[in-house]
C-alpha cells in the first residue's frame, strides 16, 4: 500500500490488542484556486503584516493571543501551546458498543480505512471485524491524533474496517431551533400519493460516479476559453422562483412530472413547484434587446 498511514497503533478490546494502520478514506475534490490581481499592471496582490501606528513587523515578533475582552488579550507563545497538545498514545481502546443506527449521521465527520499492521495481527483483526458485523454494533473510543483528541467509531467494511471521527455534541446545532417554524399540517393524501409515485419512478442504487461538480467543470471551461482568447457570453440569470404557492399549482407540477419525468442525469431539474404564470416572466428577456445601451453593455461583458 503506497499511501502513508495517518496513524499507527493498537486497537484494544479488554486484554486483546490488535496492531493496525489507518488511511484516509477520502480526498479533496477538484477545486479552482484564484489569486487577486492588480488589473492595471497584471501583478499579484501581496499582503503585509502590519501594526497600526507602527507599520510592517518581522515574523519573529508575532505571537498568538486570545481576546477575552474587547482589546484585551492573553498572550501565548508556541512552546506553551505545544505543551498542551496531546501525545498520540498509539492505543485506541474500545470502551462502548452501540447499535449501528444509534448514531445520528450528522455526527460523522471524516472516515479512515483500518487494516491490520502485519500478518500476525490479521487473525485478531478478522475476529473483531466479524464480531461487530454479527452483532450489528459499532465500537466507540477516543483517539489522540495530530495534537488533539477525537471521538471515533469503528465498524466493519468489506474485508477491512472503517474508523470515523465524530463531532462533539457542542459542534452540532440543535435541529429544533431551525425546524420549529414548520407547521404540523398533514399533507393532502392525493398529493402525497403522487409524490410517492414520482419517487418510486426515480428510485435506484446510489452511484457516486454519476454525479459531477458542474460548477468546477464550468469554471475550467471558462478558463480554457479565456486562455484561447475566445469571446465570453454572459447569460441572464433565471427569474427567482416565487415564494408560496397553492395546492392547485403543486398538483399541476406533480402531474407534469409524472407525465414527463426528467432523466436521471438531470439532477436538480426534477418537478418544479413554480406557478404556471411565472414562466412567461423568464421570456421577457428578448424585449430588452430593444434597448441599445443594455445590449451593448452585455456584449462588452
Amino acid at each position: 500500500m503506497a499511501a502513508r498511514p495517518s496513524w499507527r497503533g493498537q486497537i484494544r478490546l479488554a486484554l486483546v490488542s490488535i496492531p493496525v494502520e489507518i488511511f484516509p478514506a477520502t480526498k479533496s475534490g477538484a477545486t479552482i484556486a484564484f489569486h487577486q490581481i492588480h488589473e492595471p499592471s497584471g501583478k499579484r496582490i501581496r499582503y503585509e503584516k502590519v501594526v497600526p501606528g507602527i507599520g510592517p513587523v518581522d515574523t519573529d515578533e508575532i505571537i498568538k493571543g486570545f481576546e477575552y475582552e474587547k482589546g484585551e488579550y492573553v498572550l501565548l507563545d508556541e512552546k506553551e501551546i505545544e505543551g498542551v497538545k496531546l501525545e498520540s498514545r498509539k492505543t485506541l481502546e474500545l470502551t462502548q458498543f452501540v447499535d449501528s443506527d444509534d448514531i445520528d449521521p450528522i455526527y460523522f465527520e471524516k472516515p479512515y480505512y483500518v487494516v491490520p499492521a502485519d500478518d500476525l495481527a490479521e487473525e485478531a483483526f478478522i475476529v473483531l471485524r466479524e464480531a461487530l458485523r454479527r452483532t450489528r454494533k459499532i465500537g466507540l473510543g477516543q483517539l489522540a491524533m495530530r495534537g488533539r483528541e477525537y471521538v471515533v467509531s469503528l465498524k466493519p467494511c468489506g474485508r477491512g474496517m472503517v474508523l470515523e471521527t465524530l463531532r462533539y455534541a457542542d459542534e452540532v446545532n440543535k435541529a429544533a431551533s431551525y425546524f420549529r417554524g414548520i407547521g404540523d399540517a398533514r399533507p393532502d393524501p392525493e398529493l402525497l400519493d403522487m409524490a410517492e409515485t414520482l419517487i418510486d419512478k426515480k428510485a435506484g442504487r446510489f452511484d457516486a460516479a454519476e454525479f459531477h461538480d458542474r460548477y468546477v467543470d464550468a469554471l475550467k471551461a471558462l478558463i480554457e476559453r479565456k486562455k484561447k482568447g475566445r469571446a465570453i457570453s454572459i447569460e441572464a440569470d433565471e427569474a427567482p422562483a416565487p415564494r408560496g404557492g397553492n395546492v392547485i399549482d403543486l398538483m399541476a407540477a406533480l402531474k407534469r412530472s409524472l407525465d414527463n419525468p426528467p432523466g436521471r442525469g438531470a439532477a436538480g431539474k426534477s418537478a418544479s413547484t413554480k406557478k404556471p404564470a411565472a414562466k412567461p416572466a423568464a421570456r421577457k428577456a428578448p424585449a430588452a434587446k430593444a434597448k441599445p445601451g443594455r445590449a451593448a453593455s452585455r456584449k462588452r461583458a
